[in-house]
């Protein structure tokens, strides 16, 4: 993905911004009962959640974030104003679901203008399916993520002078303000949740943050362009450097970069498979997944497998065995045997599928 250019934007997509409100909602009728392990798919374009069943590996419902209930108005349903939802995350008690909403589609990069665009967080009953809060923001983001102990909702925003919000869990107060690097995209946690990590596409860093403090603890180089610091059990983080086409490793404990591998290829995303000690790199441009053998510091290739036109998110299921990879072009999920490193079977979702995350 290229780095963003900040550019005004042209009046369609300055239609997806909405007016600086925040909506707080009683949840529609009916209510669903998701009572069961499941994968929540986040469609971008379709504007809806695929809720993927894990003991049969079917859609078993969809949940639309275009209209919630307002109950100053009976409710009814109203609009929600949410545009092209990117990524999930669900909080430590697996009730509700985090969603950040850039407002623009960003499947086939981060091209295109920022200013003036406005984003929002979306929280999601996890269990009944409801929208339960819509927080607007400033400026467009790129996810929404609750801290490691579920009691707050931390957020980047999008701009050539980056910012992390941090917003009470509860009263969904803006709790404090961080100042990081330019463009930062994803915000992540350390294994040990003592840690966020920032990915700064515009001045190729991270930057770290004390989660107990709200401090910055250090900014590491990475390579270029990089979107996401994604959490490794072993205790690195997997800096995805897009336009650079290479993962860069971070040792939490001491912040300091254990390797680069070079993929010769632009990454999707990054995801540790501690069950297996191997790192698994979606292939957007090519359908595909790269896995690569850990032993120490040492990364070797594995070997690859097809999944489905611009493959991009990973999500393992508890015993890491099976895994679940987001097709955006494809609009499907594939769900791999992870020891044969080879796909079973072919989900049908919405259109454009993005961000996942599974409830055990």
């Amino acid at each position: 993905m290229k780095k963003l250019a900040f550019a005004v934007l042209g009046a369609a997509l300055f239609v997806v911004s909405c007016k600086k409100k925040e909506h707080e909602m009683t949840p529609t009728t009916p209510e669903l009962n998701i009572n069961y392990p499941a994968a929540y798919v986040v469609n971008g374009e379709s504007n809806t959640i695929s809720v993927i069943r894990l003991s049969d590996n079917t859609v078993t419902e969809t949940i639309k974030l275009g209209e919630m209930s307002d109950p100053n108005h009976g409710g009814m349903n109203m609009a929600t104003g949410i545009s092209w939802p990117h990524h999930v995350y669900i909080n430590s008690a697996k009730t509700q679901l985090a969603i950040g909403v850039p407002g623009m589609d960003l499947s086939g990069g981060h091209t295109g203008g920022m200013m003036g665009m406005t984003g929002k967080i979306a929280i999601v009953d996890a269990v009944k399916g409801t929208i339960t809060k819509v927080i607007d923001l400033p400026v467009s983001n790129h996810n929404a993520i609750f801290s490691p102990n579920g009691t707050e909702i931390w957020t980047s925003q999008m701009q050539e002078m980056g910012k992390v919000l941090v917003y009470d869990a509860t009263t969904y107060a803006l709790k404090n303000t961080i100042d990081v690097k330019m463009e930062p995209a994803e915000v992540t946690f350390s294994s040990d949740g003592s840690m966020a990590f920032v990915a700064n596409g515009g001045s190729d860093t991270v930057t770290v943050i004390s989660v107990a403090n709200k401090t910055v603890m250090g900014q590491v180089e990475v390579g270029d362009d990089p979107v996401g610091a994604w959490t490794g059990a072993d205790g690195n983080m997997y800096v995805d450097n897009e336009v650079g086409q290479s993962i860069t490793v971070i040792k939490v404990s001491d912040m300091s970069i254990v390797t680069t591998i070079s993929l010769g290829f632009m990454p999707g995303m990054a995801a540790y498979n501690n069950a297996m000690s191997e790192l698994w790199v979606t292939d957007p441009d090519n359908g595909k997944v790269h896995w690569y053998t850990k032993s120490g510091s040492t990364y070797t290739h594995g070997g690859e497998f097809a999944t489905g036109s611009g493959a991009h998110a990973i999500a393992f299921n508890s015993d890491g065995m099976t895994a679940y990879v987001t097709n955006q072009s494809a609009a499907n999920v594939s769900v791999v045997d992870v020891m044969n490193h080879s796909e079973t079977k072919e989900i049908t979702v919405g259109t454009k599928p993005n961000g996942i995350t599974i409830k055990f």
